[in-house]
């Protein structure tokens, strides 16, 4: 079989129609075809390219069933991201598809993982989670939107609770947006409720997890913020280091260099200068970000080993926010390296080395 030639099968995957192209290695487009989403039909299309197929697709909604349902019937599967892309250049469902086929063909497509099947229960009990957080801030924000309207201060959350809520209401003047008040104030009673049903039954899932333990021995990495970083991250031996997870969490440092070498003396040597920070890297997971820089905010303003470090960076001239920074990197290298291991938190092994 592995003299056969390979195929490389492109997906345009909408919710109606999947358009396919497909290229053999040559590079030449030798099928073309829009099939309806549906997983026989998709099935077919995958059959007929051969033995030998390499399938791509764009990152989607879909994505995680679409990859679960060719990966035992082509060679390889990737599931790709292609944000950045022109938005000058013509655009069609054909030629997208014709421009991942190629790009597939030359190996120039920036993968996203959709492995670990065994946290696929606990993305979705995340996903709920974080939703329901979502909605209830949202209604939260609303409602003191509408006293704040009338000049009517809300410090604190005592407008939310149930005990002074009718003191509250009366000192709306309308009735219109008593109303509506009070009508969003059933809706964050019941999303209250859906929240912490939401939190238990991720909490249980993720306590089946491996890192588990790992990783609640860490300081400041309460039940929450491992459950999602377990959802998220899946398995730590997707990265290789922590170079690798930091580009993930938004914690790589973005670098601009140009006109690196010169020649002094007919020798090509590199100039003295050093490449100029553009901040951290902006293509990143949003919640694995707000994990790390909250447990490092968290860590900072506590008295322990973590602050230290904390200090120690301050005293070397380091800004208080970019050392919060510092901190967690270090945060989430210590949580690679002991899930990894399956090891405990254990501060006498903390080193003051970050980079």
């Amino acid at each position: 079989m592995k003299n056969q030639a390979i195929q490389y099968l492109a997906l345009d995957v909408h919710q109606a129609t999947v358009v396919a192209s497909m290229r053999n290695e040559q590079g030449t487009v030798v099928m073309q075809a829009t099939v309806p989403t549906e997983a026989e039909a998709i099935l077919r299309l995958v059959r007929a390219a051969g033995a030998r197929v390499h399938v791509a697709f764009e990152e989607g909604t879909q994505a995680q069933w679409l990859h679960d349902l060719l990966e035992p019937h082509a060679e390889h599967v990737v599931v790709c991201n292609v944000r950045g892309k022109s938005a000058v250049a013509n655009k069609s469902d054909r030629i997208d598809a014709d421009d991942l086929s190629e790009k597939l063909r030359l190996g120039a497509l920036k993968p996203v993982y959709h492995g670990a099947p065994s946290v696929l229960t606990l993305k979705e009990l995340v996903r709920n989670y974080n939703s329901i957080v979502e909605d209830a801030t949202r209604v939260m924000l609303r409602i003191k939107a509408i006293f704040r309207a009338r000049a009517i201060r809300t410090p604190g959350r005592s407008v939310y609770g149930g005990a002074k809520r009718s003191k509250w209401l009366d000192q709306l003047n309308t009735p219109g947006a008593r109303v509506r008040a009070a009508s969003l104030l059933e809706q964050l009673d019941l999303l209250q409720d859906l929240r912490r049903k939401a939190k238990a039954a991720m909490i249980a899932e993720a306590r089946t997890q491996p890192g588990w333990k790992s990783l609640r021995s860490i300081p400041f990495l309460g039940v929450v913020r491992v459950a999602q970083l377990l959802a998220i991250m899946a398995t730590p031996h997707r990265f290789r280091t922590k170079r690798n997870l930091w580009p993930l969490a938004g914690l790589a440092v973005v670098t601009r260099s140009s006109a690196d070498q010169e020649f002094i003396g007919g020798k090509l040597r590199r100039r003295a200068q050093r490449p100029r920070t553009r901040g951290l890297n902006r293509n990143h997971n949003p919640i694995l970000k707000s994990i790390f820089k909250g447990a490092a905010t968290a860590a900072a303003a506590k008295a322990g080993p973590l602050q230290d470090i904390y200090a120690a960076c301050v005293a070397r001239g380091t800004k208080p926010e970019l050392a919060r920074v510092t901190l967690a990197r270090k945060i989430a290298a210590v949580a690679l390296h002991l899930w990894k291991k399956g090891e405990l938190w254990d501060p006498k092994k903390l080193t003051m080395q970050t980079t």
